[in-house]
This record gives C-alpha cells, sequence and structure tokens, in this order.
C-alpha cells in the first residue's frame, strides 16, 4: 500500500496492536520533521489523556475510511480514474480547507506505484489530462477542479 501523509500524521502505529515486523517504508517527498514515540510512551499516553486518545482514534478511522476507499477504487475504478483521485487527493480537493491547486512535486514514478500501473500509462494519462485543461504542469503539478469529471463521468 501507498499512502501520502499530511502534516501532523502518525504512521507505524500497528505496533501498538503487536505487530512485530514492519510492512512499510516511510519516504519524504519533502523536507520533514518525524517524532519518534516510544511504544509504551504512546500507550501511557493514550491511558492517561482523553483529549489525545480521542484524537488518535479519530485519525485511525478516518485512516481506515480511506484504506476501503483505496481498496474499492482499485478493484473498480480504471487506471485513469485511480490516478485522477490521486492527483485530487494530493491537492486536498473535497477537504474542509480550500484546495491546494499546486501539489507537492512527486515523480511519475511514485503516482505509478500508487495507481498500480506503469509510469507510461501514468505519463499518457497526465498528457491527456494537460491537453483536456485539467491540470498544469511545468516544472510543477497544478490541479484544476474539472478534473473531478473524470472521476465522476463514465
Amino acid at each position: 500500500m501507498f499512502a501520502i501523509l499530511e502534516p501532523a500524521s502518525f504512521f507505524g502505529e500497528a505496533c501498538l496492536a503487536g505487530e512485530t515486523v514492519r510492512m512499510a517504508t516511510a519516504t519524504s517527498l519533502e523536507e520533514t520533521t518525524i517524532l519518534r514515540i516510544e511504544k509504551q510512551a504512546m500507550i501511557d499516553v493514550l491511558h492517561k489523556e482523553p483529549a489525545f486518545s480521542a484524537l488518535f482514534m479519530g485519525y485511525l478511522l478516518s485512516r481506515n475510511i480511506r484504506i476501503q476507499e483505496d481498496l474499492v477504487d482499485q478493484l473498480f475504478n480504471s487506471s485513469e480514474k485511480r490516478l485522477a483521485r490521486i492527483l485530487l487527493l494530493l491537492a486536498h480537493f473535497g477537504k474542509d480547507k480550500e484546495p491546494e491547486t499546486a501539489i507537492a512535486k512527486i515523480s511519475q514514478e511514485t503516482l505509478a506505484e500508487m495507481v498500480g500501473t506503469t509510469r507510461s500509462r501514468v505519463s499518457f494519462f497526465l498528457n491527456k489530462f494537460r491537453k483536456l485543461g485539467f491540470i498544469e504542469y511545468n516544472g510543477g503539478l497544478r490541479v484544476h477542479g474539472s478534473l473531478l469529471n473524470v472521476v465522476l463521468h463514465d
């Protein structure tokens, strides 16, 4: 599984449920600060701080929903629709805050891994999206809300 995490996200939380082998790696696309929390310290905070426990539980539940959405996307949508959805998610379309049309620098290889296809297919779809005016890229990638048309229509 491949995920892009937002600032103030958690990862590696499966160790709290007893997972002893790491099932994934983390790679930063931008300059990042990471805070490592020992397992016992995290358990202690979860037991002693109800507000933090609620925040953490909310994060886990929303991440679980996102994983389910990703699975449905992978099973039922074309690679073109999956790429459009990923670009919209990276630009924060559909979130509470204002969309950021310019997204973090991300390679076609990384996008291909996220979509579950080849880099050449991603390149083909990006060129198609650009020609249709859904995105712009010239060193950076800008996503327009009109890209929703690819996701919403068959």
